[in-house]
């Protein structure tokens, strides 16, 4: 499964320059399709969508969740509720959701989760919310919340290489009632966008986002 995730994570690398526009949202422009590579010491992800309009995308994921050693299947549905623009900044609420099925050493189960996820970014500030809750019977069930702070310490031109400094903070109410930070940094060029840290205890995180 490691290996998998490294030949996608190379596959998503070399598409990079065939793209055109993008940002760290669940939702693209209208006709737009997205890939998005999460790794972290939770699981492996891979996410990949088509939003049909500014509100909605619709797509597949696959996850590998560590803690059960369990894989989910699932049609994940990604909506905008609400987006504020204000005059050198923007806010933006989405619900997401989604169905299928987990399996870990020929046991299957239905799976499903929701959340929402909110954010507010000027050129210089980001700041952003969100939680999972995850149910697959006696596979996997949890609650997680994670929040984010980030500056940005230049301001560049469109087009230019972007830069974000983040702080990450990560709880997980389920079995594991425990609480992590993740120092960070962002990068994004037009369409294509990269996250790389390692929390206090010392695990990784590695995510990728690609526009098409």
């Amino acid at each position: 499964m490691k290996s998998l995730f490294y030949s996608l994570n190379i596959l998503i690398f070399m598409l990079m320059p065939l793209a055109p526009s993008a940002q760290a949202r669940p939702v693209s422009y209208p006709g737009g399709w997205t890939a998005m590579t999460m790794n972290d010491v939770d699981s492996n992800a891979l996410h990949i969508h088509y939003s049909p309009n500014a509100r909605n995308s619709l797509g597949w994921r696959h996850e590998y969740l560590r803690d059960p050693k369990a894989h989910m299947d699932a049609l994940q549905w990604n909506t905008l509720l609400k987006r504020w623009n204000q005059p050198g900044a923007q806010a933006n609420f989405y619900i997401k959701s989604g169905a299928g099925i987990a399996y870990d050493d020929g046991e299957t189960e239905a799976a499903a989760f929701t959340g929402v996820a909110a954010d507010w970014e000027t050129r210089r500030w980001f700041t952003s919310y969100e939680n999972r809750f995850f149910y697959a019977g006696d596979i996997a069930r949890f609650a997680r919340h994670k929040a984010r702070a980030g500056v940005a310490p230049y301001i560049g031109d469109y087009g230019d290489l972007h830069t974000w400094l983040m702080l990450q903070a990560d709880y997980d109410a389920g079995e594991r009632d425990d609480f992590s930070l993740t120092p960070m940094v962002r990068f994004f060029k037009g369409p294509s966008m990269l996250e790389a840290g390692i929390n206090l205890d010392g695990g990784g995180m590695l995510n990728f986002i690609q526009r098409f």
